[in-house]
């Protein structure tokens, strides 16, 4: 996995980390696990699910608050991280090595368009006022 200075953000708090192998990992930044607290569960998406850029697809929960997880980019659902089923609130120490989920882009061409509507690291943070 690339570092967050690699990462696209949405204006929704997810990133996106563009693989070699072309798959998209999906996370969410510090900014929503600190806007969050302490997460308790992660409702994912279902694997083959057709999803579209800016579409809520997820859930995630924590005992402050719950929120959805919106696709950053359009594709299909792939794979899911296991690891959040046991331990969700592992994405509060490593949200940026912690994925929550992978999406294999429509098309290269639909991946750079989509890829256009996020952000950079630098860009993010002066939105998100982090």
């Amino acid at each position: 996995m690339k570092t967050q200075d690699t990462f696209k953000f949405a204006e929704t708090h997810e990133w996106a980390s563009i693989e070699d192998d072309g798959l998209v990992w999906v996370g969410i930044s510090n900014h929503a696990q600190e806007a969050l607290g302490d997460v308790m569960f992660f409702q994912a998406p279902k694997i083959g699910q057709q999803v579209k850029q800016g579409e809520a697809i997820a859930a995630i929960e924590s005992v402050k608050a719950a929120s959805d997880i919106h696709a950053p980019i359009s594709g299909e659902i792939i794979a899911l991280n296991e690891e959040m089923d046991a331990n969700p609130e592992v994405v509060n120490t490593q949200p940026y090595t912690v994925w929550l989920f992978k999406i294999k882009p429509t098309s290269p061409e639909m991946l750079s368009t989509n890829l256009n509507d996020l952000m950079s690291l630098t860009q993010y943070e002066s939105s998100a006022g982090a």
